[in-house]
């Protein structure tokens, strides 16, 4: 098991045995406990008749049994499926059918929705039933697959598939990032080093459990003998209470989660005091945030910035940069996604795959132990995406001397404008800075002029009020002229997000150009 997602568990439960392992709602299980247990559901899988490299798919909020099944499913040879809460029936029966699941392990929440996917699947044989309550007939229970004697988990190659991870489906339908467990395990040690855990730490699971930003952190918290706090969903106020009340000392969150946070304590003020470290991703904060964020929490902060291929990490802003930047120390560098985490490689390249200079813009290359397998069934894609062991993220970005990446647009997402390329990440910094700007996407819309327009999609803060002639005059005194938006929505409304946060700009761009494709 050296090697397998097996090993971080089965390691704890010596020396550590006795320490407390999970925290959910008022369930505690320790080292020792929950070894047991996740011994015993990768036997009871066997019963279920799913052979080694079957898929077995979790569509759960975050709780002790989502946390069980990260641990027990790779580590008895299986392959899991964790589906995105928030997709609809259609999207959803996609992923499942396109890697063949057997068995989904559903809460009392999703009962319905894995009703439905049972009878739109064909190969979708039973569902389990591991919410709070007596088990529906037609499901299997389960604590029938704890009730198993435990066994030993197999000795499997490092290179056997651990897990599938459907992309966000941000455009077309959704690829399946097959990783192994090395992959997996590379990525483990990776935040091991990052994050610093040691076993008095208490992690807060507060992003969905089905998303890698959050379940990376399951098998290092594990492996170091750290307490796993569960919350089922995230609020503000759930988070300030769990954080209160167990000592958390560690959570992942996106820029707007901690967005909402810190509205929250502004009228609700709780003590966080034990908060170490935030960890955040997804896309990068203004230096006025952090401030203000550095300020409310007293913790340090740690940005990360991966992709569901590398499993998730690929750079790092330490800590230490956060608070030198904030001190006047090379403040531009929190602008940055930080550099390459120790053990990965990271090059920004031009689009024929030659490196470029310190300062020009070209396509983020990662190569490292954490790189996927590949993309399931998709064999043309998967060769676009990997070449000669590196990974082509379609992320653009420049470098600098120092080896700190800074982001500019996806590659799909690059506007053209009147001949110019206009980097959206750019504009939305500009109108970010703004006091009265809470949330900006921009995007490209086609415009008979000039090809495509700067478009910007503007959610103010509570009670305050902006015009898009304001708007675009506080941009022509941040960049160039070419780069101010064309066109400029100013709402109240949330932008539309996709589970880990990330904003969704398709949907944003559907009522000029609707891409049929999408799922």
């Amino acid at each position: 098991m050296h090697g397998t997602l097996a090993w971080p568990l089965e390691h704890a439960a010596r020396p550590h045995g006795d320490r407390l392992a999970v925290i959910d709602g008022d369930r505690r299980l320790t080292y020792r406990e929950l070894h047991d247990r996740v011994r015993r559901l990768g036997t009871g899988l066997a019963t279920l008749d799913l052979a080694p490299g079957a898929f077995v798919g979790v569509l759960m909020g975050n709780s002790l049994e989502h946390l069980e099944a990260w641990l027990a499913v790779p580590a008895s040879g299986r392959v899991l499926n964790t589906l995105n809460t928030r997709l609809a029936v259609p999207e959803l029966a996609f992923m499942l059918d396109d890697c063949g699941t057997e068995v989904l392990v559903v809460d009392a929440e999703h009962l319905e929705t894995g009703r439905a996917l049972r009878d739109r699947c064909p190969g979708l044989r039973e569902l389990v039933f591991a919410g709070a309550g007596e088990c529906p007939p037609d499901c299997v229970p389960y604590a029938a697959l704890l009730a198993e004697a435990g066994t030993a988990p197999p000795d499997l190659d490092p290179d056997t598939v651990a897990a599938v991870s459907y992309t966000g489906g941000t455009t077309g339908r959704p690829k399946g990032v097959l990783l192994s467990h090395a992959n997996l395990m590379a990525n483990t040690k990776h935040l091991w080093h990052t994050d610093g855990f040691q076993r008095e730490d208490r992690y807060l699971h507060a992003g969905p459990m089905f998303h890698g930003a959050a379940s990376q952190m399951v098998h290092p918290v594990t492996w170091v003998g750290a307490t796993h706090v569960m919350l089922p969903r995230f609020t503000p106020d759930g988070f300030a209470r769990q954080v209160a009340d167990h000592g958390v000392t560690v959570s992942v969150l996106v820029p707007t989660m901690i967005a909402m946070l810190l509205d929250h304590l502004e009228r609700h003020p709780a003590d966080l005091s034990s908060l170490r470290l935030l960890h955040y991703g997804a896309s990068p904060m203004s230096a006025d945030a952090l401030r203000r964020a550095m300020r409310m929490l007293g913790c340090d902060f740690l940005q990360g910035y991966g992709m569901t291929e590398a499993g998730v990490g690929a750079t790092w802003l330490p800590p230490q940069d956060h608070r030198l930047a904030l001190a006047g120390e090379h403040p531009e560098r929190l602008a940055s996604v930080g550099y390459a985490i120790p053990g990965v490689q990271v090059e920004i390249r031009d689009l024929g795959g030659a490196p470029v200079a310190d300062g020009t813009v070209g396509e983020v290359w990662v190569r490292g132990p954490n790189i996927m397998q590949g993309y399931l069934n998709r064999p043309e894609e998967t060769a676009h995406a990997l070449v000669d062991g590196w990974y082509r993220t379609g992320d653009l970005a420049y470098g600098d001397a120092a080896g700190y990446v800074f982001l500019v647009d996806r590659l799909k997402d690059m506007i053209i404008s009147g001949g110019e390329n206009v980097y959206s990440i750019e504009v939305e910094r500009a109108l970010a800075s703004h006091e009265a700007v809470a949330e900006v996407a921009v995007i490209g819309l086609p415009d008979d002029r000039w090809g495509e327009r700067v478009h910007a999609v503007v959610v103010t803060t509570a009670g305050s009020a902006v015009t898009e002639a304001e708007l675009a005059e506080h941009c022509r005194a941040r960049i160039a002229a070419y780069k101010v938006p064309k066109s400029i929505d100013v709402r109240a409304d949330p932008l539309p997000k996709s589970g880990a946060g990330k904003i969704l700009k398709q949907q944003l761009r559907r009522p000029t150009t609707p891409d049929p494709g999408e799922t």
